[in-house]
């Protein structure tokens, strides 16, 4: 049983994490965003609340569309019916058999995930949210046709999104389902993949975000940890090393192409994580990879070859008085505690580690973003890979010493202190004249 204290504190952590959410719920409301479950998602154990986690964006204000597969469910059919799925490269072949299992599939998925969005129970997450679906024939598809002799059957390709009819579903605030299917003008019917399908309508949208749940958290970097941002370029050179039929393909393709065509961000995250809906849009470290356009910049370790723009990204910092002064000599010495962030060539940003391993404490200094790309989120992508840094060499809080930006760190987490916080040798160097405030931030 739970003691006072413990309740305590576990009260004040959920009044913390819901209000560091509110740049984001004011963020995201009125956005458009695409998300893509594929059927192994919808038959995992984890579908419910992902559900619950949709309604929850519904409800604060999130334009929704929800682009669905049903694989697994299409194989248990045919397998039921003795039938086989025949592929021609990384393409099925859809015969008339097979498509009448794609719709039994395709349109029971469809109806498990309304009866879901419908629950209304008390005492559940979904009780007073009356959310309304909306799916239909909004997706115009094409035949394959036939490829070196090939013929493709009912496998088709998005020939048009009809978005002025989902946008009058979202501006009445319904949830739209796309489903695996598309129509023709001739009343054929073929079978879509869910990757195309969501990455069609997120582009023809011109949608905020695409949301991609798949089996993986992300991509992982060489160490195995979550790459938190990536831009499309680094996304596309992923894609070269893989195989289409191999996983973890179709989920990064689909972010890629998006990110390429015009929107804003992807997300990777796993549908076997409860939470990671929330996680990513209402954190700011999020739990999955990001893929953004936005983002032509890499964020990593400083080398010798850094110097020169480092120095010359920081000196009218140090003549205003914000920064200490750092001599080049030093600044050579101290190069291997730097992170940077270049862009095309050019460094936009920086920030030192200085560790003090036997405390268990590091000290972020040198934080600065070239004043023409100021306003974004440069800042916190040092941050991060600093926290990350700071992680890896089993520091569990940062300080910082600041006399003009208090209020920057503040809302990324780190808490006034006193000087007395401090690693002794760095309280012994505290210069009382400067009178910097003193931050820490627990890891």
């Amino acid at each position: 049983m739970k003691s006072t204290r413990d309740c305590l504190q576990a009260t004040s952590d959920y009044v913390r994490s819901f209000r560091n959410s509110s740049p984001y719920i004011n963020a995201h409301r009125g956005r458009t965003f695409v998300v893509l479950l594929d059927g192994q998602g919808i038959q995992h154990p984890n579908f419910a609340n992902i559900i619950n986690d949709l309604a929850l964006l519904n409800s604060l204000g999130v334009r929704l569309v929800l682009a669905y597969g049903a694989r697994p469910q299409i194989m248990e059919r045919l397998e039921r019916r003795g039938l086989s799925l025949e592929y021609a490269g990384a393409r099925p072949v859809i015969t008339n058999e097979v498509l009448e299992a794609v719709k039994d599939a395709a349109g029971s998925a469809g109806i498990d995930i309304q009866s879901r969005l419908s629950m209304g129970l008390p005492n559940s997450p979904m009780h007073g949210a009356s959310l309304r679906v909306a799916t239909g024939n909004m997706i115009t598809a094409r035949p394959v046709g036939v490829i070196d002799g090939k013929d493709f059957g009912h496998t088709g390709q998005v020939r048009k999104v009809d978005c002025d009819a989902i946008n009058r579903q979202l501006d009445d605030r319904a949830i739209v389902l796309l489903p695996p299917l598309g129509f023709s003008p001739t009343g054929e019917v073929f079978s879509l993949s869910v990757e195309e399908v969501a990455t069609r309508a997120a582009i023809e949208l011109k949608a905020d975000k695409l949301v991609v749940f798949s089996e993986r958290q992300g991509l992982l970097d060489d160490t195995g940890e979550v790459i938190r941002v990536m831009p499309p370029r680094e996304a596309g050179r992923r894609l070269e090393t893989l195989d289409e039929t191999s996983g973890g393909y179709a989920a990064l393709h689909a972010a890629w192409q998006t990110s390429r065509f015009g929107v804003n961000r992807a997300h990777l995250i796993s549908y076997q994580q409860d939470g990671a809906l929330i996680e990513e849009l209402f954190t700011r470290n999020g739990g999955g990879t990001m893929i953004t356009q936005e983002l032509y910049e890499q964020v990593r370790d400083a080398t010798i070859e850094d110097v020169g723009g480092i120095l010359e990204l920081i000196r009218p910092l140090e003549e205003q008085g914000v920064l200490v002064r750092r001599s080049r000599e030093r600044l050579e010495n101290e190069i291997d505690l730097f992170t940077v962030v270049e862009l095309d060539g050019m460094m936009i940003g920086c920030a030192a580690l200085y560790p003090f391993g036997e405390e268990g404490i590091g000290e972020l200094a040198c934080v600065a973003v070239h004043r023409q790309y100021q306003g974004g989120q440069r800042g916190d992508l040092i941050l991060q890979h600093i926290e990350k840094r700071a992680n890896r060499i089993g520091l569990n809080r940062l300080f910082v010493l600041t006399t003009h930006t208090a209020h920057w760190f503040r809302e990324r987490g780190f808490e006034p202190a006193d000087v007395d916080a401090l690693p002794r040798a760095r309280q012994e160097l505290y210069n009382w004249q400067r009178n910097s405030k003193v931050f820490v931030k627990a890891l």
